[in-house]
């Protein structure tokens, strides 16, 4: 593999933004030094441009195997690299769902050879595969996916004697999806009868509740609590929610942990006039007091990571009437923009966006020698131009569903070049796709 020197870019770091060289060696941080001058088969001068370790996503649905028509590994990992993401955590509800051992290895070959980022698939929990569950290896993937309210096929588990037996014996992080089935049904029943199939996309949060995600993340960190399991609650939606979590430092301690989506910072109740099913989440954006709750959860650490929830879907499919068009959309491409467009809104600093995308999930999930520019890491880096805008257009939009709920939108940044395991994979709208990303390795 061939060196890359980059000259004078300015690193946000582990708390400290300061400028530096870096040199790259096989795939690896070789050197980090205010000046450089070994010889480089590649230079590249980033001088005015940010260095960030590359975001690292813990929540994606790319959709193969059984719904290539939506996504593919292939589209969507060059999507998550033009917008900044190294890694990604892909999740079980494909078709099949992945609730084997067989059908796991199956979606990491496909990865091993169409990835363009780094990689590692969560293994799939059901009413009735513990067996298979309980087999996941800790050191090459990277946790166990309860849905612990409704997914695709047969991924509900709602058998609370299940729950206890996954929560007492996984030897592994669990990622729970928390929303309380029952209560969701029973709002949906009374706005059938209310309104019949004339429901309409701004009773979603009202339907897909604030008490059903409370319900059941309280439930969840119980479980977690009687059992020490390794807990990790995806996208909190709610303010309540954020006062089930504890801001303990150091991070590595924590044994129950939360992450916020970048469509729950983003969008609240008020957007669903203009962007309708677009929007369409579960669990469902809420109110613009759930957004703010959820920011200051992530500055003040309660919340611990941020990610996507990347969940595309064809426009056709988005554009049934609310009761058939699915829930779900497409972020990868555009969600460190849209933090770095917080940034400069004021509301979040460079620094807590690093360490809430990049370092605080290396930590949780303990990901083997990524997350930080660091001597001896992997280099999966991210070149940025804070002040260099673009606008989301239908041309540039990268996913294979071919739309955005931040079309019409002008960040003010730009990722110019991504590094994914020292390779160069992406610069100034140019993908090189002569190398596939790596498998994540784990320390437990």
């Amino acid at each position: 593999m061939k060196t890359i020197l980059i000259k004078a870019a300015t690193l946000v770091n582990e708390g400290k933004t300061y400028v530096a060289d870096v040199f790259i060696k096989d795939g690896f941080i070789d050197e980090i030094s205010p000046n450089i001058s070994k010889t480089a088969d590649q230079v590249i001068n980033a001088e005015g441009l940010h260095l960030f370790p590359g975001m690292i996503d813990d929540q994606v649905h790319f959709r193969e195997p059984g719904l290539t028509h939506k996504a593919d590994i292939f589209t969507e990992s060059m999507a998550a690299v033009a917008g900044g993401i190294t890694s990604f955590m892909e999740m079980p509800n494909t078709v099949p769902n992945t609730l084997t051992q067989e059908l796991l290895a199956d979606k990491y070959a496909i990865a091993s050879e169409m990835s363009l980022a780094n990689y590692s698939f969560f293994m799939g929990a059901s009413n009735d595969n513990i067996e298979e569950v309980l087999k996941t290896d800790p050191a090459n993937v990277c946790g166990i996916k309860v849905f612990m309210g409704s997914s695709t096929g047969n991924m509900l588990v709602d058998n609370q004697q299940v729950l206890e037996n996954i929560f007492s014996q996984a030897p592994m992080l669990v990622a729970t999806h928390c929303e309380d089935e029952l209560t969701i049904r029973n709002n949906m029943a009374a706005y059938k009868e209310k309104y019949g199939e004339n429901i309409t996309i701004d009773m979603h949060p009202l339907i897909r509740s604030a008490e059903a995600c409370y319900i059941s993340s309280s439930l969840a960190v119980s479980l977690a609590k009687k059992y020490n399991t390794r807990l990790h609650i995806l996208h909190i939606s709610t303010a309540k929610e954020v006062g089930l979590f504890d801001a303990i430092t150091p991070l590595k301690d924590k044994r129950i942990t939360a992450e916020a989506c970048v469509h729950h910072l983003w969008f609240d109740d008020h957007d669903y006039a203009e962007k309708g099913n677009l929007i369409k989440w579960n669990p469902a954006v809420k109110t613009a007091a759930d957004k703010e709750a959820i920011l200051k959860g992530v500055l003040d650490n309660h919340i611990d990571v941020i990610a996507t929830d990347h969940a595309p879907h064809t426009i056709e499919e988005k554009a049934q009437p609310y009761l058939q068009a699915p829930s779900g959309g497409p972020l990868v491409q555009h969600a460190l923009p849209a933090l770095l467009e917080m940034y400069h809104q004021g509301k979040i600093s460079l620094e807590r966006i690093v360490e809430k995308t990049a370092h605080n999930v290396a930590t949780c999930f303990q990901i083997d020698r990524r997350g930080f520019i660091r001597e001896g890491y992997w280099a999966d880096l991210v070149l940025i131009a804070l002040n260099d805008p673009v606008k989301v257009t239908k041309a540039n939009i990268l996913y294979k569903c071919g739309w955005s709920p931040f079309e019409g939108q002008t960040f003010k940044a730009d990722i110019t070049h991504t590094f994914i395991s020292g390779n160069l994979a992406y610069q100034k709208g140019k993908f090189m796709t002569n190398e596939t990303g790596k498998r994540l390795a784990f320390n437990h």
